[in-house]
């Protein structure tokens, strides 16, 4: 859904409640807390939204338990700000949403913050098929320097205060990544266990010692010192990835700190995962609720 269709089809506060009452509760309200059906819509002008529950006897609102709990920022711009969100592949500063949003640039973060923390869901069932896994280091500065006559690039991965990242992606499919206190085969080994199946599942690695730890995997290697794809065996679909997260870095954001890094990586890995959803906006107001 693009910007002009959702100003459009939520104009105002009463709009956008009617929507979210209607996605939570399919006209069957009950209360957040104590989950009693017996509720009653409250007689309060200025309040708009509010139900009493007859249960426990507190009042609550449709927005309870959510992203939007207890804000003050219209929920017109709340909406915006997710289609603006879904929709930027390589992300927006929270600088740029708070021109577009006409607010200032604290606010615009902290909405970011929360709705990347909404897409840092469970990510549901592992993966299958052929899986390829990989590393990246993100952060610090591009390879190349800024002078064309520059004959030391910048040094790569481990060795700088990069933080590690590791992913795993289906051919076609999904894909999980997370990021890693530090890379050694313990740590990838943990990760693909929670990510990757090894039952039906074909491992497409590089030459990196540390996936020999996975040995529960069937598991098939492309050595990128001999070539970067050998027919099928490659992993340039995660590598293809990785571009993506560095593109919103380096474009975008330009930095943020390790403590938030596993929330933009949710958010590069929602985008892939909803690339092919027509309405990634109600799919995402939906898991809100969820």
């Amino acid at each position: 859904m693009n910007l002009l269709s959702i100003f459009t089809k939520y104009p105002d506060q009463e709009a956008c409640i009617e929507h979210l009452e209607k996605v939570r509760w399919n006209d069957s309200p009950f209360c957040p807390h104590c989950g009693a059906t017996n509720v009653a819509r409250k007689a309060d002008g200025e309040r708009t939204g509010r139900w009493n529950c007859h249960g426990c006897k507190s009042s609550f609102n449709v927005l309870a338990g959510t992203i939007f709990e207890k804000t003050k920022i219209p929920l017109q711009k709340w909406f915006l700000a997710i289609g603006i969100l879904v929709n930027a592949k390589k992300s927006v500063s929270s600088f740029q949403l708070a021109r577009d949003l006409d607010m200032n640039q604290k606010s615009a973060w902290y909405m970011q913050q929360r709705i990347r923390a909404a897409m840092a869901t469970a990510e549901g069932v592992l993966l299958q098929g052929i899986v390829e896994a990989d590393e990246t280091y993100v952060g610090g500065k591009p390879r190349k320097g800024n002078r064309r006559d520059d004959d030391k690039p910048n040094k790569r991965g481990r060795g700088t205060k990069k933080v590690p990242v590791v992913g795993a992606i289906e051919r076609g499919g999904r894909v999980i990544a997370r990021v890693a206190e530090k890379l050694t085969g313990r740590s990838i080994v943990h990760f693909l266990r929670s990510a990757v199946d090894p039952k039906g599942t074909l491992l497409i690695t590089d030459e990196l010692n540390l996936y020999k730890a996975a040995t529960q995997y069937n598991r098939a290697v492309i050595n990128h010192s001999v070539a970067y794809a050998d027919g099928e065996t490659h992993t340039n679909t995660i590598e293809g990835f990785w571009a993506t997260v560095k593109r919103a870095w380096y474009g975008s954001h330009h930095h943020y700190t390790k403590r938030y890094m596993p929330l933009f990586i949710a958010e590069s890995c929602w985008k892939h995962n909803q690339r092919r959803n027509p309405d990634a906006f109600s799919t995402f107001v939906r898991g809100c609720f969820a």
